[in-house]
């Protein structure tokens, strides 16, 4: 048995499932508390990745960037959780809140206009031409350098960058759900809404959150993802499928 080969593998699948997970949790979140199947958040990860490739032009692209790689890094994942965290609170104010009380049919459909309307918007504004982060060349190829070595194997700064910032991430909602006073309305609100508006919980707040959290998610995701593959503007397509069956 060829063991390097088999430990690659499992980083690789590692490495990708940690970003599907990420996904999957921002769909679970909204799922959770409006039971509504949130169609837009793959695009809502696409915006991520546009948000990143953003930032890393503004500092000067892969290959010489005006300040330390791994700092444009942390931009590029906080700029992006940012922007699709109010992203996420835009798409629940305008195209969700009106239809709360409607049949289930009715957000659903708005959720698929919405994202249809993110894809294309994005493909009018920037193109549909494929865009890269230029990964393999980012500060002369120092996220291919390897961080971890085993005798012959070894895992790459990309992978555990990748690996290493989902599992941060799903602590830190871990513990924004199970040990803060919002993540007990969130989960109060997952239960019984009804019950929860009349213990007092301003359940608009609790769910306004929840998208923050879901976009911001999805953001993360969307950087980690496109360091890895192109941007473009269906590129929310098939993770978020994959995501969603998870």
């Amino acid at each position: 048995m060829d063991y390097d080969k088999f430990f690659q593998t499992i980083v690789n699948s590692a490495t990708l499932g940690s970003t599907y997970a990420l996904i999957a949790l921002g769909y679970t979140m909204v799922y959770g508390i409006l039971k509504l199947l949130n169609f837009a958040h793959g695009d809502v990860f696409m915006i991520g990745a546009y948000v990143g490739f953003g930032v890393l032009t503004v500092f000067g692209g892969a290959i010489d960037p005006s300040i330390s790689i791994w700092l444009v890094l942390l931009l590029m994942v906080v700029a992006a959780m940012a922007s699709c965290a109010v992203l996420g609170v835009v798409i629940e104010r305008f195209a969700y809140r009106p239809l709360r009380d409607a049949p289930r049919i009715a957000p659903l459909i708005s959720a698929l206009g919405v994202s249809f309307f993110l894809s294309y918007s994005v493909q009018l504004l920037f193109g549909a031409e494929h865009r890269t982060y230029d990964t393999f060349n980012m500060a002369r190829g120092k996220l291919y350098e390897p961080a971890i070595t085993i005798g012959s194997f070894s895992i790459s700064w990309l992978r555990v960058i990748g690996i290493v910032a989902a599992v941060v991430l799903m602590v830190v909602l871990w513990f924004l759900v199970d040990r803060t006073r919002i993540g007990k309305a969130m989960r109060a609100t997952s239960i019984d809404r009804d019950a929860a508006a009349m213990m007092g919980i301003d359940i608009d707040r609790v769910i306004m959150f929840a998208f923050v959290l879901s976009g911001a998610l999805a953001g993360a995701a969307g950087v980690l993802f496109a360091l890895r593959t192109d941007v473009f503007p269906q590129m929310g397509f098939t993770p978020g499928l994959f995501a969603f069956t998870a």
